[in-house]
């Protein structure tokens, strides 16, 4: 066995403490907006909290939890982020591997209209006019379909069905497979760390998504969760603005900020872990033999 050199042992050790350091900024204000969510609105104010709850108090955690419309909301999160990740799924995987047939006839002009559309839109209004034309309000269908295919997304799928070799999908079509059996079974197979890759950053646009579900309904039982977090932050720090803020509020008005920001970021950071593994794994090894 070879023993490493000196410089490269070093090397390692200085690598080493850059990573800690990246660790330790990228960590700490995750850890001090949870520990702000358990800690006392005098402690906040008096800027005490840094790692650990100072003064702990479930107050705010308390009413948001004994709240029924929470939870409606919070099941709204859930089905609209898994309908729309879905529907965005199968649309973006279908236009992707269109566009990286390269003999494919206007092919050009399918991407120039994808790429159009990441500098221009067709505005708020005009949107909005739209979507309540065609009687989207109010449905799941509003939140969906507007966002169902990310042009950034769609070119990095692009680029990596555009990588697979060519010799597996021809040795499928003798075979017998169809382009949509090719699809299924040769390309998507290959493909589980791109997938998963758009999956989690679908999800996690459609799950922290508040403003189109702001515009587009009206009842408050079909609100997603992020927007019922959005109206608690705005009646507690108006009210302790008001100036007639019982104590109560007032630890809520000090504290919903972090309480918000870790009930919407926990699912997707219990999530994410599983679909880490999928990112740099080697899904091509030994695909294609000489």
């Amino acid at each position: 066995m070879v023993r490493p050199s000196r410089s490269y042992r070093v090397f390692q050790g200085v690598n080493g403490v850059i990573l800690s350091l990246v660790v330790v900024v990228t960590l700490y204000p995750f850890l001090n907006i949870v520990a702000r969510s358990f800690s006392g609105e005098r402690q906040i104010r008096a800027g005490e909290v840094t790692l650990w709850p100072k003064g702990f108090d479930l107050t705010t955690y308390e009413i948001v939890f004994k709240d029924s419309m929470f939870w409606r909301n919070y099941g709204n999160t859930v089905l609209y982020t898994v309908v729309s990740t879905a529907i965005a799924m199968v649309l973006t995987t279908c236009y992707a591997y269109v566009l990286s047939k390269k003999h494919l006839k206007g092919r050009g002009l399918l991407v120039g209209i994808a790429v159009f559309t990441m500098f221009f839109t067709g505005g708020l209004i005009p949107n909005y006019v739209l979507i309540t034309s065609l009687g989207l309000k109010n449905t799941i269908w509003a939140l969906a379909l507007p966002n169902a295919i990310s042009v950034f997304n769609l070119l990095v799928m692009k680029a990596f069905f555009e990588n697979l070799p060519t010799e597996l999908e021809e040795a499928a079509q003798i075979d017998g497979l169809s382009t949509y059996g090719i699809l299924l079974r040769i390309v998507l197979p290959l493909s589980k760390a791109v997938v998963a890759t758009m999956v989690l950053f679908y999800s996690v646009s459609f799950w922290n998504s508040w403003f189109g579900a702001f515009l587009y309904m009206d009842r408050s039982e079909l609100m997603p969760v992020t927007v019922y977090l959005r109206n608690l932050i705005a009646g507690a720090t108006g009210g302790g603005n008001a100036g007639a803020a019982t104590a109560e509020l007032t630890q809520v008005a000090a504290n919903i900020q972090a309480v918000t920001i870790v009930l919407t970021a926990l699912p997707i950071l219990c999530v994410y872990p599983f679909i880490q593994r999928y990112f740099v794994s080697g899904v091509m090894l030994g695909a294609v033999k000489g």
